[in-house]
């Protein structure tokens, strides 16, 4: 079974949509991430921090799903990374209210031994140096490293940044961080930069619109799915990269072909985050409702046509 490394944030989330709001619940991109790809049942372990004030209910949570969590570090007498926003009618823009880094501003990721030879990597969005650090934790180059980041490190930690970027195979980003980051409007010729600066693949992600996959000359389009409910889009992009790279990891094929398939179950993961608040929905889908909902993206997007 191939082994998964997963950095990022597991955090406290204080969240109000037009649909509701809520208290403190379970956040941060790594637990968003790990959730996801534990639907594809790879031997994953999540390195972060947080503080005495987190759970061990969340903990025993993720173990039951076969995420390991000795490289999560507890900081007892210190308190966990929180967030707080308000998102607008639309629920693509949002305002953040509160956030305390508490235990994350001093985070010095760790790997723990038995998960330094893992073939997969997801960088979960962080500072780029912790990013880094974890890259040269690994006793050898993982099969696969994918990158998740933000216009906010673009802004304040770009040189950081792109010496990540370098390292990397694919990275995740939104259409406005493509644009920024290359200063391209076109996503096409967005992609183009980006892949000078190292990646061999490039994600564009455009929320409820979809995502693009670049490679070399190739293009692939994943539409989101149509839903009839959405409360909370809170980690939808954290989950579409767990769904991404916990299907790469369970097949262990990197191709273009397997990407594509491995888009749409992103897709697919993410369509069941944004029906509730925080992880509620992702702990609580069953497999028979994730197949069925493949076949509706599979319904959606596939057709015959006469081109004579």
């Amino acid at each position: 079974m191939s082994k998964l490394v997963i950095v990022g944030t597991v955090a406290f989330d204080a969240i109000e949509t037009p649909f509701g709001k809520t208290d403190k619940i379970l956040g941060g991109a790594a637990t968003y991430i790990g959730l996801s790809s534990a639907t594809f049942g790879v031997d994953s372990g999540i390195v972060s921090i947080v503080g005495g004030d987190f759970p061990d209910d969340y903990l025993q949570m993720l173990n039951d799903r076969n995420i390991n969590t000795e490289g999560i570090e507890i900081v007892k007498e210190g308190k966990t990374f929180f967030w707080s926003g308000i998102y607008h009618n639309d629920l693509n823009t949002r305002d953040t209210l509160v956030t305390e880094l508490n235990t994350l501003a001093d985070f010095n990721p760790i790997v723990p031994d038995n998960f330094k030879n893992a073939e997969f990597l997801m960088l979960g969005n962080l500072h780029p140096s912790v990013q880094l650090g974890v890259i040269e934790q690994m006793a050898q180059r993982p099969k696969l490293i994918v990158l998740d980041t933000m216009n906010f490190w673009m802004d304040n930690a770009l040189s950081e940044l792109l010496e990540v970027i370098k390292r990397v195979d694919v990275i995740a980003i939104n259409d406005e961080e493509a644009r920024q980051l290359t200063g391209e409007y076109s996503l096409v010729k967005a992609a183009r930069k980006i892949f000078a600066m190292g990646p061999k693949s490039v994600i564009i992600k455009k929320g409820e619109h979809g995502a693009l996959l670049f490679q070399n000359d190739d293009i692939f389009f994943a539409p989101a799915l149509p839903l009839e409910e959405v409360f909370d889009p809170t980690g939808a992009g954290d989950t579409f990269a767990g769904g991404f790279i916990g299907y790469l990891a369970k097949t262990r094929d990197i191709s273009f072909d397997n990407m594509k398939r491995a888009v749409i179950c992103g897709s697919n993961l993410a369509s069941f985050c944004v029906e509730k608040f925080g992880t509620e929905r992702l702990q609580s889908m069953t497999k028979k409702e994730i197949f069925e909902r493949l076949q509706q993206f599979k319904e959606l997007t596939q057709f015959e046509i006469e081109s004579n």
